[in-house]
């Protein structure tokens, strides 16, 4: 069996092959002007339209003679009543299109389960698909703490915890606005942190395991003001992420003991989260599966198949 899957988030054009072991992904982020700190749905959904035809073209050099057996495709951001974005249309209507042709089940998830079973198959963990974790879905549009069981075939994502305003990525792209560094602004950031050497961070109040970054937006403005090292600014807003996911995650443990800890989305890519919470014994997915992609798309819809 093999399968093929489209993810068309708000930021990233992707397309995987995934064939029960090996698996290929080609993504490609779409371009925002200089000094924005996103794009409308219209934009994005044009880029995407651009995007696909170049991306199946190299992926499919890659894989010359498959029979194909399902198509996966992300559908909506998360799997909860109200989520939606036009962009992932997109990606539907080219799954669908290629699904009819070929006369193979489609299978549509959301991109949020995609995010945690990339994760998992990039560290040989897709084990954890069938028994009871916690996953970290840290993005740039959600930071969400999520009690993951499993149910038919994929996952369900029942939020636990995570920011009550704006997310990590957000605050990310807007640290990385206010040092006139590109977007998205987290490679950027995660690479001037290398070289900080203060220890400075604002304490995030945590209750139980939510919390509220939209104050820390205004420490890292005046921690900026006050120093105007751009090094040790891009270091600050980490530390800050940083020590109000693990205050949640410690937290949550509290209530749900003994359950591994995943971490999917783009942040989680992040050099200084991976080490300051290295004790937690977390699941961090390789880098380039934290990032959006379609992987864990099209491996949700071959273990579909399995099913």
């Amino acid at each position: 069996m093999s399968v093929l899957g489209f993810d068309t988030s708000n930021y990233t054009t992707s397309i995987a092959y995934f064939d029960g072991i090996s698996g290929i992904n080609h993504s490609k982020l779409l371009p925002v002007r200089s000094g924005e700190l996103g794009l409308r749905q219209s934009d994005a959904v044009f880029q995407h339209i651009k995007s696909l035809p170049e991306l199946s073209d190299r992926l499919f050099c890659d894989i010359q003679a498959i029979t194909v057996t399902a198509v996966g495709v992300s559908t909506r951001p998360r799997a909860v009543s109200g989520s939606y974005m036009p962009c992932f249309m997109v990606g539907y209507t080219h799954a669908k299109l290629l699904a009819d042709a070929l006369r193979v089940p489609l299978v549509e998830c959301s991109h949020q389960q995609g995010h945690i079973a990339a994760s998992l198959w990039s560290v040989g963990r897709l084990d954890l698909l069938n028994t009871p974790h916690l996953a970290w879905h840290l993005s740039g549009g959600t930071t969400e703490l999520l009690l993951v069981e499993p149910k038919d075939n994929t996952v369900s994502c029942t939020r636990i915890g995570g920011t009550t305003d704006i997310s990590a990525g957000q605050l990310i792209d807007r640290t990385g606005q206010l040092l006139s560094l590109p977007f998205p602004s987290g490679k950027h950031l995660d690479k001037l942190s290398t070289n900080a050497n203060m220890r400075d961070v604002f304490c995030v109040k945590c209750d139980c395991a939510d919390f509220s970054l939209s104050g820390v937006q205004n420490k890292v403005q005046n921690f900026y003001n006050a120093t105007g090292n751009v090094t040790e600014t891009a270091a600050y807003a980490l530390r800050c992420i940083c020590y109000a996911v693990r205050k949640a995650t410690k937290n949550a443990q509290k209530v749900y003991p003994g359950l591994p800890v995943v971490f999917s989305g783009g942040v989680a890519s992040n050099a200084m989260l991976r080490e300051e919470l290295s004790d937690f014994q977390p699941i961090f997915a390789q880098p380039q599966y934290s990032t959006d992609n379609a992987m864990g798309v099209a491996v949700l819809a071959y273990l579909n198949q399995e099913g």
